[in-house]
């Protein structure tokens, strides 16, 4: 089977020079297969091939697709977070299976949903801390989005000066609040608390917009006399700088189990007495903290491969014990705002799947494109290739027994006394029959067939001449 190619040498007048002139590719070589071979009418056979060719070009397009990306686009946060730094680990540990990650700075956890939000994103994967809402941001129409799990707890941290006699964030009325910026995931955050406190902007408090690094140093200088920080907005030098002031202090939040009920995408936690600094019994005592779980939040389409490989990374990234987490507690399938996958569901129960588990990864994307190329012939193709010569043979066979039957009638009209009248009638029916057939085109396979029935047919003619 195949469309042939050839050229002819054509020598022009005047002279013996020769130019190749090549003939157009014909499909009449592999329609003759199915004419020639399975008795099938030009329609037929066009209508055979086109299946082959629809299925060929489906299994090619299966295999391109089902093929894991090479490449890898993160958005994270602000240059120096804890979400960049992540996103650099991450990149590192799938360079060992050959995918570039390009990690894409944003201005915090707000920004990241907002990006992936938007309808032929090219992010395929960001963190997003629950509860975020990106309705500040003109998305146009949203792409489906799912988890890939959570991955860590992002602690709200808000820090006064040492001296100030607050305790809840209500205490904080009257005073030059740092919120965080726009995009970030502090803001909406610390609205959301400050208003359940009665404190709203347009009041006699002052709530202003700015980044974590920004808000620190403006407390350092006494522009402000609280900051609101959360990892999507600080770097961890700044937060290690405030962290260690004498000067200030960090909020402990006591009523820190009434908000995460009235918001359930927050959650307690905790840091343990001398959990900064064993030596110096740093805090002095546990502390009460806020916080989001952030998730691994990921477009609808993002190959199941590179799925598994996030959570291989993340897995050796936020697995250990750290501050506010104990070992192995991270990545987990927890639900908040976005489903999980069912990819990640998958590799939760099973790990990866067997192809990436027992192959590297080149090679194992190569196996499982073969296999999404062989599957759909091996479901279209056999069974329809088996088909054909099947209804071929109905075919064939409906045309021998027609005129088998029509002999066996001359045969039956032989054996009773007939006038010379409705002998020449039967002979003609005869003589009908056999140029008939002798007109009929059947496949090779049948050829038994159909020279038994002209055999048949010689044989009712000599019994007729001897009757």
């Amino acid at each position: 089977m195949g469309v042939e190619f050839g050229f002819r040498l054509v020598r022009p007048r005047g002279g013996s020079q020769r130019r190749r002139v090549f003939r157009k590719p014909t499909l009449a070589p592999v329609l003759s297969i199915f004419t020639e071979t399975f008795g099938l009418g030009r329609a037929a056979a066009t209508a055979a091939v086109s299946l082959i060719v629809l299925t060929l070009a489906a299994a090619a397009f299966l295999f391109m697709r089902s093929a894991p990306p090479r490449t890898l686009v993160i958005t994270s946060g602000p240059p120096g977070s804890v979400f960049e730094r992540n996103a650099l680990r991450y990149s590192n540990i799938l360079a060992r299976d050959h995918v570039r990650v390009e990690i894409v700075p944003s201005h915090g956890a707000e920004e990241n949903l907002a990006r992936l939000r938007i309808e032929g994103s090219r992010y395929d994967v960001g963190f997003v801390p629950g509860g975020l809402d990106a309705s500040a941001f003109p998305v146009g129409k949203q792409r489906p989005l799912n988890s890939l799990g959570s991955v860590m707890y992002e602690p709200l941290w808000v820090f006064c000066r040492t001296s100030s006699p607050a305790v809840l964030l209500s205490d904080f009325a009257g005073q030059r609040i740092a919120i965080g910026a726009p995009g970030t995931g502090t803001l909406p955050l610390a609205k959301a608390l400050l208003a359940t406190n009665g404190i709203v902007a347009g009041g006699r408090t002052t709530l202003l917009q700015m980044d974590g690094d920004t808000g620190v140093t403006n407390l350092l200088a006494g522009n402000v006399d609280v900051v609101f920080l959360m990892s999507d907005s600080v770097t961890t030098n700044t937060l290690r700088r405030i962290l260690r002031d004498p000067g200030f202090r960090m909020l402990d939040f006591p009523q820190s189990a009434a908000y995460s009920r009235k918001f359930p995408f927050l959650t307690r936690l905790e840091i343990p007495r001398g959990g900064l600094d064993f030596g110096k019994d740093l805090p002095p005592r546990d502390i009460h903290l806020l916080g989001s779980t952030v998730e691994l939040v990921a477009g609808e389409d993002l190959h199941p491969a590179l799925s598994d490989l996030l959570l291989e990374a993340a897995r050796e990234v936020h697995g250990n014990a750290s501050l506010l987490q104990q070992k192995g507690e991270f990545p987990a399938p927890l639900e908040h705002d976005f489903k999980i996958s069912p990819a990640a569901t998958r590799y939760y129960k099973t790990g990866k799947s067997w192809l990436y588990r027992n192959l590297p990864f080149t090679v194992a994307g190569i196996v499982q494109g073969v296999i999404a190329l062989i599957v759909p012939m091996a479901i279209v193709l056999i069974p329809g290739l088996k088909l054909i010569p099947a209804i071929l043979r109905w075919r064939v066979k409906l045309i021998l027994y027609r005129w088998y039957r029509s002999l066996q009638a001359v045969e039956r009209g032989l054996l009773v006394e007939a006038s010379p009248e409705a002998r020449r009638e039967l002979m003609e029916k005869l003589d009908h029959i056999e140029t008939t057939v002798k007109g009929i085109t059947v496949p090779a396979s049948f050829a038994d067939q159909f020279y038994g029935l002209r055999g048949h047919i010689s044989y009712v003619r000599e019994k007729f001449r001897d009757a």
